[in-house]
């Protein structure tokens, strides 16, 4: 007997990967959150396709260490933009960066993310996970899509996760004030709530050239949550570890996704690496992603953007 669309995900995971080596030559790729784990591996992987790659990062260290790394393996260039996705402030102003450097974006990967087993607030007030993980990733996404859209084809695809599973989001208690804190609930309600996004940034993009999707990129070895307490890294290193998958894995996938024939075109879909599968209901429901996206442009201090059937 098949498994429910919601527990598909455990079937997912076992199942082959799908692959190409279609080339990526000239094409200009934005990686968030790029200097390790996955986006390390999706910048390692596109640039030997040929992709011309810009790192989105924190650490001016560890991006220069990359940049000769893949200008070094593959000589492509390799552009990094500093910013710490805790500051909205520097958000905006990477993308002004990109947007001075670049006339033609042709691809964004929004892929930088945290994990906090206790809460924390950014100095603006935000919870950190949902700044990180969804209001980071949400004003990036609209402050360089003009830009996407005049260089259509183009693509944006968002690393998400089963963590949406989870839940936990609470448009009256975005920053968890009212709640007990719950590490897996405040990362769930950050990915539900990009989820939520991205299909109302779907319906807008129909017709543009410009697609949007999202993916899980599978249980790997990461640095996500490393910097939180002693018991947690312990439990990470020596309990779970040997049972994930490296990295590599999902730079693979990120890769497939944005450079297979197939997949030109393709658009408002979530994939588990390579194969699609359902999110969750609470994940689906158009109205609270309306809602969704009207405190997300609130908080960003984003201009209100019409979405479909307003």
């Amino acid at each position: 007997m098949p498994l429910p669309d919601e527990l598909q995900f455990m079937a997912n995971a076992l199942k082959p990967q799908k692959t190409t080596n279609a080339r990526m030559d000239g094409k200009v790729c934005i990686i968030t959150g790029a200097t390790s784990g996955v986006g390390y591996q999706a910048a390692r992987r596109l640039a030997q396709a040929g992709a011309e790659i810009v790192l989105v990062c924190r650490n001016p260290q560890k991006g220069e260490a990359i940049r000769q790394e893949l200008t070094e393996s593959f000589g492509v260039k390799v552009d990094i933009v500093l910013a710490d996705f805790t500051d909205l402030d520097e958000v905006r102003r990477a993308a002004a960066e990109i947007l001075a450097r670049y006339p033609r974006i042709d691809a964004l990967v929004n892929n930088a993310g945290v994990h906090r087993t206790h809460r924390t607030l950014t100095k603006a007030g935000f919870e950190t996970v949902f700044c990180v993980n969804h209001l980071a990733a949400f004003l990036l996404t609209r402050l360089l899509l003009d830009r996407l859209l005049a260089s259509a084809p183009a693509q944006i695809l968002y690393v998400n996760s089963e963590g949406h599973r989870f839940g936990g989001l609470n448009l009256d208690d975005l920053d968890w004030a009212k709640r007990p804190y719950k590490g897996l609930q405040g990362y769930g309600a950050a990915k539900t709530a990009q989820l939520l996004t991205i299909w109302e940034l779907n319906d807008l993009l129909a017709g543009t050239g410009v697609t949007v999707n999202a993916m899980h990129p599978g249980a790997v070895r990461t640095q996500i949550g490393m910097d939180n307490g002693w018991l947690y890294r312990t439990y990470q290193t020596v309990i779970l570890r040997p049972f994930l998958q490296k990295p590599e894995v999902s730079g693979e996938a990120i890769y497939y996704l944005l450079a297979a024939p197939e997949m030109q075109g393709v658009s408002g879909r979530f994939y588990n690496k390579t194969n699609e599968e359902t999110p969750m209901p609470h994940a689906m429901d158009r109205a609270l992603g309306k809602r969704v996206w009207a405190v997300s442009e609130e908080l960003t201090g984003l201009p209100h953007m019409p979405l479909k059937e307003e």
